[in-house]
């Protein structure tokens, strides 16, 4: 098992350009097995889960070529869809929370999709209920093995309906979309999730061939087609990892440009981390964060403390929350953390009052942050990752520690970022992986 090794306290420069970004890429890989033509992605992030799922697919028959470092052409017209009752399949579709989203196309085109539950983070309950409610309400038959967490849904044809999401699901609207795109007639999704991803993998369908209206919304209305055909696809710029290098950028006080971040899609993402006082420009389509020497947290207006919360697009998404709650623990001011969509993605907060933050853990779901306003800096500990978001939080707080820091368990950063230390070695970082 590796670990990062980390000299912090030191200030960064330069340019960074972000990955591509790794959930649109779990879906719209998936969504290669909708056809037997060609599929081009590009952009496409070189980061563990993905490279899973790739390898699921190539097992699977998906013809696969790597065209450049991250661009892949996949083509799938000879799906062996016997794989998917293997004990390989049972052991390598476990250990990938995206192995979910193949159900939904196998569904629709071959008419049979399996999985077993899945891994992933250890961040509190993720329940599956929507992806196969969905499909029943699509007329599939839906079966689960107790004793092998097998799970399975099977119809000779799919059929259009109306639905209304129990939760605006990001992979389970994904997933239905993928199952409706193909089913005989219309198909309403009503609390259908409206995330970037969502509004890329509905564009890409589009492109093959679907009928996807009301992209970006959160009412999706999709005519099914007979088939589809292959298409070219760029992956979007990572949101959540331009909000990593927004942080990074804060805790090490540090000028810093992060490339080609797509804009119109970060949301409310540049707004959050302004109200904790850090400066951001927009410079056509990158952003420049300046050396700031401190940061204020902005109250609301009538004084109280601000609180901030996760919520389904286009709030605030929760991947960011636990690197928020890291930056204010430096800044000036309180602020309270509200993690509302997981019960276990706060615990890491344990490590940080370990580094000298205050941080008061109210419950699972809520933190409260008094910044030391760099007046005491963070010291150097040995750590453990315990998911991609908390760790990279943790790389975070190790930059801006005085000493050396060990972070154990990085395989989970690696799980989401791509080829970390080489990129923060590039803006002068001291990171080595040992």
């Amino acid at each position: 098992m590796a670990s990062f090794k980390i000299e912090g306290g030191h200030k960064l420069q330069g340019s960074i350009t972000p990955q591509g970004a790794k959930n649109e890429a779990l879906q719209v890989i998936c969504a290669v097995l909708l056809t037997s033509e060609k599929v081009i992605i590009n952009n496409v992030p070189d980061i563990i889960d993905v490279n899973k799922l790739i390898f699921i697919l190539k097992e699977l028959g998906v013809k696969v070529e790597k065209l450049s470092s991250n661009s892949y052409s996949f083509q799938s017209d000879e799906i062996n869809i016997n794989y998917l009752e293997s004990a390989e399949f049972k052991r390598d579709g476990s250990s990938l929370r995206g192995s979910i989203m193949i159900v939904g196309p196998l569904l629709a085109r071959f008419g049979k999709g399996y999985i077993p539950r899945p891994g992933g983070d250890k961040i509190g309950r993720r329940r599956l209920d929507t992806h196969f409610e969905g499909f029943i309400r699509l007329g599939a038959t839906f079966r689960y093995n107790k004793e092998e967490y097998f799970y399975g849904v099977e119809a000779e044809q799919l059929h259009g309906t109306d639905m209304l999401l129990d939760e605006a699901s990001v992979t389970g609207t994904a997933n239905i979309i993928m199952a409706a795109v193909l089913a005989k007639g219309k198909t309403t999704i009503y609390n259908a999730a409206c995330e970037p991803y969502i509004q890329q993998l509905s564009k890409m369908l589009n492109s093959m061939g679907a009928k996807i209206t009301g992209v970006g919304s959160n009412l999706l209305t999709i005519e099914g087609v007979e088939k589809l055909g292959g298409c070219e696809h760029r992956i979007l710029p990572d949101m959540i990892e331009i909000g990593s290098w927004i942080g990074v950028a804060a805790m090490t006080r540090s000028e810093l440009t992060i490339k080609d971040v797509s804009w119109k899609d970060l949301g409310q993402i540049p707004e959050v981390f302004r109200k904790l006082g850090i400066q951001l420009e927009r410079r056509n389509d990158d952003i420049f964060i300046p050396e700031q020497e401190s940061y204020e947290i902005q109250n609301y207006i009538d004084g109280s403390v601000l609180t901030v919360a996760d919520a389904p697009w286009p709030g605030f998404t929760p991947d960011l929350l636990s690197i928020v709650l890291v930056v204010a623990t430096q800044a000036k001011g309180t602020v309270l953390i509200h993690q509302k969509m997981f019960e276990s993605r706060l615990f890491f907060v344990d490590k940080l009052i370990d580094m000298g933050a205050k941080v008061i853990l109210c419950d699972p779901h809520r933190a409260t942050v008094i910044g030391h306003d760099f007046k005491s800096t963070l010291k150097a500990t040995k750590m453990t990752s315990p998911d991609i978001r908390a760790g990279i939080s943790l790389l975070i707080a190790a930059l801006s520690a005085k000493g050396t820091s060990i972070i154990d368990n990085i395989e989970q950063i690696d799980r989401g970022y791509e080829n970390i230390e080489a990129r923060l070695k590039s803006i002068g970082a001291r990171i080595e992986r040992v």
